[in-house]
């Protein structure tokens, strides 16, 4: 898989973001050609300081996916594209369902179009959700679960993953969508709950401040740590099996909320917690259960998660102690 990578030009938008700023570094590690490309707006995590030590080695392009030019331009001559921009904070895309469409849906299809027009040999991995499934009717979800999202983004979110399917089985243009579950990790927003709940719960417990687990704190979900969402990105733009596909991530490890609160105050030595009422924002778009099956990317293409959630949240902890400057300052 790896030696796919090397002397290959490869784009991200949402680069300077979490997932893609990891994606970067072991794409510069593999020997790629890599161009991140990010807007950079305040609220959606694109941060410079997750490519500190790799400046020299990439190109950054501080451009909108909305842009139609510049993603036009940016395709040009690209093996491979990693789109992972996008509006993640389920509660702004309610408060604000113009912009969702806008990032979500409407620039998944011109940047489809950018392709189809100037670089049809492109490979794409598209970055979608489990959000798209909604309330689970059975755990775990797989694959073929109802679609049936709660809110804006969701929504928005299921038709920019099929616009890619349709672009793979129409024009031809090499595409394939993850399913991603609660992702976390180094380099993640943590300054607010707009990316991930587990970020702002890592702010939390190093500023010493108590953490709201809303409701009884027994809603169980999983969590994959960066590095294996990094490895499932790479098995999936290197394989041809993954064309016109769609994949669940997940892990094996399922956790109450209650009990993921009380092993974060244990990896990281203190802390406390507090559960609480729903919000009635909150509540309204809330799933209750998740958790996923993901035994057909496996079965396709052998992607399994290594990292357990006790390691990654110690590693998670000791980054964000070391660099909790350049998160939330």
């Amino acid at each position: 898989m790896n030696d796919a990578f090397a002397g290959r030009n490869v784009l991200l938008t949402g680069g300077l973001g979490f997932i893609g700023s990891n994606l970067a570094r072991r794409l510069v590690a593999l020997g790629a050609n890599v161009t991140v490309v990010d807007s950079l707006i305040p609220e959606y995590g694109g941060n410079l300081f997750n490519i500190a030590g790799i400046e020299d080695k990439l190109r950054v392009n501080i451009s909108d996916v909305r842009d139609q030019h510049s993603m036009s331009y940016l395709v040009k001559g690209q093996h491979y594209l990693f789109n992972l921009a996008g509006q993640t904070s389920h509660l702004d895309s309610m408060q604000d369902p113009e912009t969702d469409l806008e990032i979500n849906c409407r620039a998944q299809l011109s940047i489809l179009e950018a392709c189809r027009r100037h670089n049809p040999e492109i490979k794409i991995v598209f970055a979608s959700t489990r959000q798209i499934y909604g309330k689970p009717d059975y755990l775990p979800v797989d694959e073929r679960h109802l679609l049936r999202p709660v809110d804006v983004n969701g929504i928005n979110k299921m038709a920019g993953e099929w616009y890619h399917i349709l672009y793979n089985n129409v024009y031809g243009i090499r595409s394939c969508a993850l399913r991603l579950t609660n992702t976390y990790g180094p380099r993640m927003r943590v300054k607010d709950a707009r990316q991930t709940f587990l970020g702002i719960w890592v702010r939390l417990i190093i500023e010493d401040k108590p953490i709201l687990v809303f409701g009884d704190g027994s809603q169980v979900r999983d969590f994959n740590y960066v590095d294996d969402v990094v490895d499932a990105c790479l098995m999936a733009a290197a394989n041809e099996e993954s064309n016109g596909q769609v994949f669940n991530l997940g892990a094996e490890e399922r956790v109450s909320l209650k009990d993921l609160v009380e092993l974060l105050v244990e990896c990281h030595g203190s802390g406390k917690y507090r559960l609480v009422p729903f919000p009635s924002d909150r509540k309204a778009i809330d799933i209750g259960d998740y958790f996923a099956d993901y035994s057909r990317f496996t079965s396709v293409l052998g992607w399994s998660p290594k990292v357990s959630l006790r390691e990654g949240l110690t590693q998670t902890l000791r980054y964000y102690r070391e660099h909790a400057s350049r998160y939330w300052d």
